[in-house]
């Protein structure tokens, strides 16, 4: 919904790369693809009748059934979430209308865990994994990360965004922390099997080597539970991808919750996550360059202030 080499070796999200400050629009057009609903492409066509530019690079079963059902953490503004009405709203349900134009098809998100996602995509319960999700070599094997054991076949991964992970606390108290090194000794809170889990699992680790005291750690299912954890003082300092963290800094409390600390570090590509060997995945390579090209994509990342993680070029697999 950063993404994590540490950058989810386990189930990584992966937020922008490049330090500085993204502005994030205080009023958010609302309109984008949402759960099981319309995105304006009708309903399902044939490829007689399908006009899309890309409608034919697609499978055929995807083409009889013209849509693509997408797994999603939808509770990490602004990449994905629920505006106030219930609809799913933000970056990737944005992008995900925008290819949808170029397919002839519809993108239906439906909620889940980020931890479930991949279990969920290898059960043909999603077409595909949509969700901040990080590209990594470990995901790209089905090798789990922690333990190096192969667990699954893998995944394809279409990698369409950069970002790295950033740390933040309360505005005004930042317990002299400026860097992970800081940590040792604090109380932080993440969301639950991200980059920014296993970067503060290791940096405790280190602190406990050098003599220290290890962070005492407090996962959460989600990222909003993490932030309202924190906002009512209940650990020292949260983390997670720099798009989510910045948003959270704009917007919580009209701006006075939250302050950014130190800089971004783990920059990896956001990549959407298809099964290995699927077709499906060349399609949404392709449209994904189309909509870079003719600058539907610049005007997405504009809409949401995620400029500094845009990419110039979709990439299949191209996580390390």
């Amino acid at each position: 919904m950063i993404a994590r080499t540490i950058r989810r070796t386990t189930a990584a999200r992966s937020r922008i790369a490049t330090a500085g400050a993204i502005a994030v629009a205080g009023t958010l057009l609302l309109t984008a693809c949402g759960d099981q609903t319309d995105s304006g492409n009708g309903g399902p066509k044939t490829s007689e009748t399908n006009k899309a530019p890309l409608f034919d690079q697609l499978p055929k079963a995807i083409q009889d059934k013209g849509v693509i059902k997408v797994g999603s953490d939808i509770a990490y503004p602004p990449i994905e979430f629920k505006d106030e009405s219930g609809k799913t709203v933000g970056f990737d349900p944005d992008l995900a209308d925008a290819m949808g134009r170029q397919l002839g098809v519809k993108f239906e998100f439906e909620n889940g865990t980020f931890d479930t996602l991949l279990t969920g995509l290898r059960s043909k319960r999603y077409d595909i994994a949509m969700s901040a999700m990080t590209d990594t070599k470990d995901r790209q094997n089905g090798v789990d990360g922690d333990t190096g054991k192969k667990v699954g076949e893998g995944v394809d991964f279409v990698d369409y965004f950069t970002a790295g992970v950033s740390i933040y606390t309360k505005k005004g108290d930042d317990k002299g922390i400026a860097a992970w090194s800081d940590l040792c000794g604090k109380k932080m809170v993440v969301q639950r099997n991200t980059v920014s889990h296993d970067l503060a699992e290791a940096e405790s680790k280190k602190c406990t080597a050098a003599g220290k005291g290890k962070i005492s750690l407090e996962p959460f299912d989600n990222d909003l539970e993490a932030q309202t954890r924190l906002r009512a003082g209940g650990a020292d300092a949260g983390s997670s991808d720099f798009p989510v963290a910045a948003y959270a800094v704009k917007t919580s409390g009209g701006g006075n919750d939250f302050q950014l600390v130190g800089e971004q570090v783990e920059a990896a590509p956001y990549g959407i996550a298809v099964a290995k060997g699927n077709e499906l995945s060349k399609a949404l390579l392709a449209a994904l360059n189309e909509i870079i090209k003719n600058g539907e994509y610049g005007k997405v990342v504009a809409k949401w202030g995620v400029e500094a993680g845009a990419v110039t070029e979709a990439k299949l697999n191209g996580g390390s």
